[in-house]
């Protein structure tokens, strides 16, 4: 019953590694790397890769859309602009939180992969029960501290250059998304756990649901309509909470069936509730490093944003707007960076480095491929994608030669996100860790400050400075990836 709805692979169908193959792999020279086993053809690499990746895709379109639709929403405000400062402001600091879940998130992806691809479902289902230990653990901390520290968080951020309303706003909204922290970190870990097994039906699904109660939540919320309350930022900060509470119920009860792989039950949660310490140790062997490259990545981003809110508005507001529609080109790099996190676990779990390479290679060409088509969209329509959040005239001609920048980014920065997701897969977070404190940490934050406070290029040098990072941070991680150490990295 409980691997009914387990997806199954090519990997199911080949035969497991010996020690053998594990030594003459390294010994492999580039061109024999390349070649694929006998009886096996691309068609089917490509199809594994695709069948994982389209939900995650449509999540990642859905949920991009719908953080579109929210700032659109809040743009639709009387004080639109400055409405979408607010919520941009706090959620910088609410992704500092958000980015100890991803790590924590990380490993019990690549530690459920090994489980599945070793085929131990016991173990995997263990796995899963103590990363939502752990998941509740970390959640209670942060939403207790984030709580609590929102007025000095969003001070600091706001760095002088807004509005004591603008402030106001973007506390109200980070103190309704700390009080829900909870749901949305817990929820992010089934789904970390269902990807690990290769399933991104499961979350696709619940993720949208939440998308729509969010949607309709935000309509009624944020203007008020139908005798609802015009609440502003804060309805649709409540919207977006209550959506995440919808998709965690939705995970519980689908996780809890059995039908998905695992067979935990929310009374078998607490029933067994307690520290597994070998097994906590493989989640944190991976997550530790994540939580390091998580935590170098928000504090590298909270620094240059504070460099562009010194700029104020409309250069802010335009350069929020520009950020959230960058976010709907993550989503493709994400999307298929999942089927490369997944299926390098899982290789690598059956002893197959061959095939970890074939998938993660197969990845990243189609990234470069759907990337061109979507520098070219941002490119010729950039225009009118800005002017759907604001009718601002100075907003929307300052976000246009930006829009040209994140066209031409896209080729470059979805090879990376790939290639960092196997790299992740295998457990070599320790690398991407290094990439991430060097690129963003360092390197965009002190490129930001010549940008706009030595040359005072404005809001074109903040966006000279982020291109840099992504054409330095794409070209490392290839260069650690094609070093082929991760094949050997035991979970």
């Amino acid at each position: 019953m409980s691997e009914r709805r387990m997806l199954k692979t090519y990997l199911d169908e080949i035969p497991w590694g010996t020690d053998e193959d594990l030594v003459n792999e390294q010994n492999k020279s580039r061109k024999e790397r390349k070649e694929l086993p006998e009886g096996c053809h691309e068609t089917v690499l490509y199809r594994d890769i695709m069948r994982i990746a389209w939900p995650s895709l449509v999540e990642q379109l859905l949920t991009s859309l719908v953080s579109m639709a929210d700032m659109i929403m809040v743009g639709s405000m009387v004080n639109g602009d400055d409405a979408i400062s607010a919520v941009s402001l706090a959620n910088q600091p609410k992704f500092i939180f958000i980015s100890l879940m991803i790590a924590l998130n990380i490993g019990v992806t690549a530690a459920v992969a090994r489980d599945r691809g070793a085929g131990m479902h016991e173990k995997a289902n263990d796995t899963l029960r103590q990363g939502l230990v752990m998941s509740l653990g970390v959640c209670i901390f942060a939403s207790i501290a984030g709580y609590l520290a929102s007025k000095p968080l969003v001070a600091f951020m706001a760095n002088g250059g807004l509005s004591a309303d603008i402030e106001r706003m973007s506390v109200q909204y980070l103190q309704i998304q700390m009080i829900g922290f909870t749901t949305m970190g817990i929820g992010a870990t089934f789904t970390a756990a269902l990807r690990g097994t290769g399933n991104s039906k499961l979350p696709m699904m619940y993720n949208m649901t939440a998308n729509v109660v969010n949607v309709c939540l935000n309509y009624l919320l944020i203007n008020g309509h139908f005798g609802f309350p015009a609440l502003g930022v804060v309805g649709a900060s409540l919207a977006t909470v209550i959506g995440q509470a919808v998709a965690l119920i939705i995970a519980i009860r689908a996780v809890g069936s059995g039908k998905y792989y695992f067979h935990l039950t929310l009374l078998d949660f607490f029933r067994h509730f307690g520290v597994e310490w070998d097994v906590i140790s493989r989640i944190v062997k991976v997550g530790i490093p994540s939580l390091m490259e998580q935590a170098a990545m928000r504090v590298g981003i909270i620094l240059f944003s504070r460099q562009v809110a010194s700029l104020g508005n409309p250069g802010y507001a335009t350069h929020q707007i520009c950020m959230n529609i960058q976010s709907l080109s993550f989503m493709l790099g994400m999307a298929i960076s999942v089927s490369s996190t997944t299926l390098v676990g899982q290789s690598l779990g059956k002893r197959r480095p061959d095939m970890a390479e074939h998938y993660s290679r197969r990845c990243s060409r189609l990234g470069v491929g759907f990337g061109c088509l979507l520098g070219l969209f941002f490119g010729f329509f950039g225009k009118y994608i800005v002017g759907l959040y604001s009718d601002t005239p100075a907003v929307i001609e300052a976000a246009i030669p930006v829009m040209i920048i994140l066209g031409v980014l896209q080729p470059v920065q979805t090879p990376q996100f790939i290639l960092a997701g196997s790299l992740r897969g295998a457990g070599a977070t320790k690398a991407t860790a290094l990439i991430t404190m060097i690129c963003v940490l360092i390197l965009r934050p002190l490129l930001g400050h010549m940008m706009i406070n030595v040359l005072a290029l404005g809001l074109m040098g903040a966006w000279y400075a982020i291109f840099i990072d992504q054409v330095v941070r794409t070209g490392l991680v290839m260069y650690v990836y094609g070093l082929g150490k991760w094949k050997t990295i035991k979970v």
